[in-house]
């Protein structure tokens, strides 16, 4: 059997990965909060851990894997939405109008997870339905000691838990000033933690032994992973932010409440834009849906995710943008017709068991496509979730140059080098004519390219571009030479 290695945070060490149970390996993800949709930095922890389950599923079996994402439906920027849209004069009390947003924006997120070749989990629990759990678990928690309510609040007694801080390895000062600790008179320290909040009667809330309220963000996923896995489990991830507090606040909760929990502890790093933190402020800030939307395929957003290697942060360029594609649309073709031969797996899946290095195979999946493996390169893609899910991979972009004008052109079909050829001289002329300020002769290459199927067009930064109909005739346009 392959021997996995997994960077585990709690002990800051690369180990062998040796699940509780062979038979019955489980992992537990942070999910999203349902609120608006998914952000780019959200789709990196989706697909990689979506490898490291696909990972899983190869070496134990796929009926042996169990892989838990949560949906966190409580929150109040939820709450602000609904509130919105009821001032606005939306039919519907405050709990329905809540609900339907979350349904809008879990059904947005499966739809932009989809597009990435993410597979779904085995189980999507929302916060909202394990109320109970969680109510019980804090009941627990007050008894032996670890919470104590306090005006309708109940608070976790961080001092109850020795260790806490360990995952992180922040001090108390660190700790209070990355968790932006609320300073409440109810609070016996500043860094407790709140298990269970009073809600108003705009709000949505639960009967408890508190009085009407809502869980803190925390106590769900403890709850839920417990409800589902069990009080001791294989994997808990998500991206290294949710270190802490949440992942912290989670193993203090979990560990007093008598459960081993996770015994591998995983973190992506961050994603950035052009060498910047993605934000409005500075206008990269972008949506899964806008990236799919403007044209870019969900494989490439994919690839380009997957080129950087999980535990380093990963920074989104136009340049790896187009790279990719050209990579995808060269192997794509290449596999075209074939039929997945598994031969190669046993390298490719040698690569991810060393901490899901896939940064490292990419170099064997080049030679795959330089000795015209087809077969092997598919199956090597499919395992990655890299297979084409639409014709876009059918479209050949290429770029070429002129002084300091870019060409570039583009066809349906197959890879045709005539007729690329012919595309990038057509273009070249067109540029250099304009060049020239012979703007007449331009404009009638122009119209005779765009007879012939070819439209000829000019692009921010002084690029030109041919982009070519799927029925052009190449001996058309070499007659316009």
């Amino acid at each position: 059997m392959t021997t996995l290695k997994l960077y585990n945070t709690k002990t800051r060490t690369k180990e062998d990965f040796a699940p509780i149970d062979p038979e019955n390996v489980r992992m537990y993800v942070c999910g999203p909060t349902v609120y608006d949709r998914a952000h780019l930095g959200n789709a990196r922890p989706v697909i990689v851990f979506d490898v490291l389950y696909r990972l899983l599923r190869h070496v134990y079996g796929a009926e042996q894997v169990t892989y838990v994402r949560n949906f966190t439906d409580v929150d109040d920027r939820i709450n602000q939405t609904a509130q919105d849209r009821k001032a606005a004069g939306e039919a519907g009390t405050l709990e329905e109008l809540i609900r339907a947003r979350s349904e809008e924006t879990i059904s947005w997120y499966h739809a932009d997870m989809d597009a990435l070749g993410a597979l779904r989990p085995d189980h999507e629990p929302r916060a909202t339905e394990f109320i109970d759990q969680m109510v019980v678990m804090i009941e627990d928690l007050i008894e032996k000691g670890h919470a104590y309510a306090a005006e309708g609040h109940v608070l976790f007694a961080v001092e109850s838990y020795a260790a806490y801080g360990a995952l992180s390895g922040r001090s108390t000062d660190d700790m209070i000033a990355g968790a932006r600790v609320e300073v409440a008179p109810y609070k016996r320290n500043p860094m407790d933690f709140v298990l269970w909040k009073p809600s108003t009667d705009d709000l949505p809330g639960w009967d408890s032994p508190w009085g009407r309220g809502r869980p803190g963000w925390h106590i769900e996923c403890s709850a839920m992973a417990h409800d589902i896995l069990g009080a001791h489990f294989d994997i808990h991830g998500g991206g290294n932010d949710l270190q802490f507090p949440h992942h912290e606040n989670e193993i203090a909760q979990s560990t007093c409440a008598g459960h081993d929990f996770a015994n591998v502890w995983m973190h992506n790093e961050m994603l950035q834009v052009e060498g910047k933190k993605m934000s409005k402020s500075l206008g990269n800030f972008f949506t899964v849906r806008d990236l799919l939307g403007q044209g870019v395929p969900g494989e490439v957003i994919r690839f380009v995710m997957l080129s950087t290697h999980y535990r380093k942060p990963m920074d989104w360029t136009e340049e790896k943008r187009k790279d990719a594609s050209n990579t995808l649309q060269e192997w794509f073709n290449i596999c075209k017709g074939e039929k997945p031969d598994p031969y190669s797996l046993a390298l490719l899946t040698s690569y991810l068991s060393d901490d899901l290095n896939f940064p490292e195979a990419i170099p064997y999946l080049h030679q795959l496509a330089n000795d015209g493996l087809g077969g092997q390169l598919k199956a090597s893609l499919d395992f990655m979730g890299l297979h084409p899910s639409s014709d876009w991979w059918e479209k050949r972009d290429m770029d070429g140059s002129l002084g300091d004008q870019s060409i570039g052109i583009s066809y349906s079909g197959t890879v045709n080098p005539k007729l690329e050829a012919t595309l990038l001289e057509l273009a070249r002329r067109w540029a250099e004519l304009r060049t020239a300020r012979d703007y007449d002769s331009a404009d009638e290459l122009r119209r005779l390219a765009s007879e012939c199927g070819v439209q000829l067009r000019a692009t921010k930064d002084r690029a030109v571009h041919a982009a070519a109909k799927l029925d052009v005739s190449v001996a058309s346009l070499e007659a316009l030479k």
